[in-house]
């Protein structure tokens, strides 16, 4: 009996030895599972996860806007496709064409003054009458020949205003459909060498008639002078009637 009781409590006491030895084996999984979890480190990774994706944003951002200035740049340095010059240079050709084929006393400094001292000069005293009639006639032709190359000059400006007209507003559409500055300022420049054009076909109208003006006030003072020296002619008193001999029938029948 006593063998059987110490059998017994040694059983016993081998049971309650068990969980006491697994408890440790037991403990250690879920201290473990504590310790790799840290709020403080997790909260560190976040905010620096967080600080890298934002700069990633900011340099995504900066590069965007780069490349966005270099297509402004490309824009603003793009030239205008469209040019007017060579109409507008073919419109001054034609004027200049007209005034370069005035009639007899042209735009000449040297010719002008050689006509004003011989043409329009005082009126000779020694000059017979067909002279002075051969000298009326040719400044009436000079006047003549200045109005007419005044009204061809005026109808090639008139012919040019169509032109014009085309060229602004083509001029106007590209100036407002302009990609960049360069585009802008180039289109302006050309409307502003259409309004050159303008002011030249209009001081061309100006000289053309200022011309035959001068050639027609210039011929009234010719005329004036060149009637004087007649008229002086006429009342300068001469030789009388002569009497002579008068014969009705030549062969003296």
């Amino acid at each position: 009996m006593i063998f059987a009781s110490s059998r017994a409590a040694l059983l016993a006491a081998s049971i309650l030895s068990v969980p006491l030895a697994l408890s440790p084996m037991m403990v250690a999984p879920a201290a473990a599972q504590l310790k790799v979890f840290d709020p403080t480190n997790y909260a560190q990774n976040l905010l620096s996860a967080t600080r890298a994706l934002t700069q990633i944003n900011n340099q995504i951002t900066s590069l965007q806007n780069e490349a966005q200035g270099l297509i402004n740049q490309a824009r603003n340095l793009a030239s205008l496709p469209y040019s007017s010059l060579q109409q507008l240079q073919q419109s001054v050709q034609r004027t200049q064409q007209l005034l370069g084929e005035a009639q007899r006393i042209a735009y000449d400094v040297q010719q002008i003054d050689r006509a004003f001292q011989t043409t329009y000069g005082n009126a000779s005293l020694s000059a017979t009458d067909q002279q002075l009639v051969a000298g009326a006639r040719e400044r009436w032709q000079n006047t003549v020949g200045g109005l007419q190359d005044a009204m061809r000059v005026q109808a090639g400006v008139v012919g040019n205003i169509d032109t014009n007209r085309a060229q602004m507003s083509a001029l106007v559409g590209q100036s407002q459909s302009a990609t960049g500055a360069l585009q802008a300022t180039q289109a302006g420049n050309q409307l502003l060498a259409l309004q050159a054009q303008q002011l030249a076909d209009l001081t061309a109208v100006v000289a053309a008639n200022g011309r035959a003006q001068a050639l027609s006030d210039a011929e009234r003072a010719a005329a004036a002078e060149q009637g004087r020296e007649q008229r002086r002619r006429f009342l300068t008193p001469g030789t009388g009637y002569q009497p002579g001999n008068a014969r009705m029938f030549p062969n003296g029948n």
